[in-house]
């Protein structure tokens, strides 16, 4: 797939235009969405997206095209698991409803640079290093384990699922800090001197838990195509359409109670994928004396997008059946 400078530069350009239209279309007079709103504004983000696969698939051929699609729709899957966390993270911070969406932007766009870094970085060490296919299967494999653990019940303290706040918490302490929200400003005057307001502390914190979850989907994504241009927009079309997703099922999020263990299947087969591709590419010395291991098979990427989108068909089902069930019974408990 070759991708011309002119192709990089007028996509990074376009994605952040988008941004850009997005902020002063709907995020710059402070506003809690409707429903209808997220509804219009997620069917566009994610139409675009669709229409971008099928240019790839036109221009560069299908299985660019199809790689694409696998990429996205496993970048768009991560992203909504990572709304929980961004849900618990403003919960914990009190962030007024109308002041969500500019705190959803900018760390959309935090992420977005994040990711480009972790991205690049990512080409590069593969285009290097054909040993990296091992290490980011491992890395997924045990991500996946330690996913089907996990569940969305409300169980575990905000702490434990929005992580440390380290970032947050190296602000506090060497920068003052108010603890009361002064409209959407990031920072404010008080008795003369400056402080930063928890707008400020909030974004931060989604940023820099963004990072996390780069560790997990930027790995996965090259486990179906090692093409950093798609690895990039794949990842952008997820992130760009994440804000209104929020807005969107926030009432879902708490019913889809299997979508950590539809995840780790995800994730555990990429992560077998680049495992069994690390093989049939080996040059390591210590395994089959460095030669490419010839009974590796390669997985098709036809084949990824239907585990992927089946998987997730299977724990959307099984979490709405679940929680269906569970209202009806807790319904006759309560009225026997």
């Amino acid at each position: 797939m070759d991708v011309s400078t002119f192709v990089w530069l007028a996509t990074a350009l376009g994605v952040v235009g988008l941004i850009f239209f997005d902020f002063f279309a709907h995020v710059r007079t402070p506003h809690a969405p409707t429903f209808r709103e997220s509804v219009k504004w997620s069917i566009f983000y994610i139409a675009l997206a669709l229409i971008f696969g099928v240019v790839v698939g036109m221009v560069w051929g299908w299985g660019s095209g199809t790689e694409y699609f696998a990429g996205y729709v496993t970048e768009k899957s991560l992203s909504v698991d990572n709304l929980f966390v961004f849900l618990i993270i403003m919960t914990k911070f009190a962030v007024p409803r109308e002041f969500q969406q500019k705190v959803l932007l900018v760390g959309v766009a935090i992420a977005l640079v994040l990711r480009t870094i972790f991205i690049l970085a990512g080409a590069a060490a593969i285009e290097q290093f054909s040993w990296v296919f091992y290490l980011f299967g491992a890395f997924l494999v045990y991500t996946a384990v330690k996913l089907a653990r996990e569940s969305h019940d409300g169980d575990e303290t905000p702490d434990e699922k929005a992580g440390d706040g380290a970032a947050v918490r190296l602000l506090k302490r060497f920068v003052p800090t108010t603890d009361e929200y002064h409209g959407d400003r990031l920072t404010t005057k008080i008795d003369g001197k400056r402080f930063l307001t928890p707008m400020l502390l909030v974004m931060v914190a989604i940023g820099s838990t963004d990072i996390l979850f780069a560790l997990d989907s930027i790995p996965a994504i090259y486990g179906l195509t090692t093409e950093p241009y798609i690895v990039f927009t794949a990842n952008a079309f997820a992130l760009l359409g994440l804000r209104q997703l929020y807005f969107l099922i926030g009432g879902l999020l708490e019913r889809l109670v299997y979508l950590s263990q539809g995840l780790s299947i995800i994730l555990g087969f990429i992560g077998v994928k680049l495992v069994l591709h690390a093989l049939h590419v080996n040059e390591l010395p210590f395994i089959n004396g460095g030669e490419h291991v010839e009974w590796a098979p390669e997985i098709p990427i036809w084949l990824s997008l239907t585990v992927i989108l089946g998987t997730l068909a299977v724990a959307t089902v099984a979490s709405l059946v679940k929680t269906r069930r569970d209202e009806r019974a807790l319904t006759s408990e309560q009225t026997s």
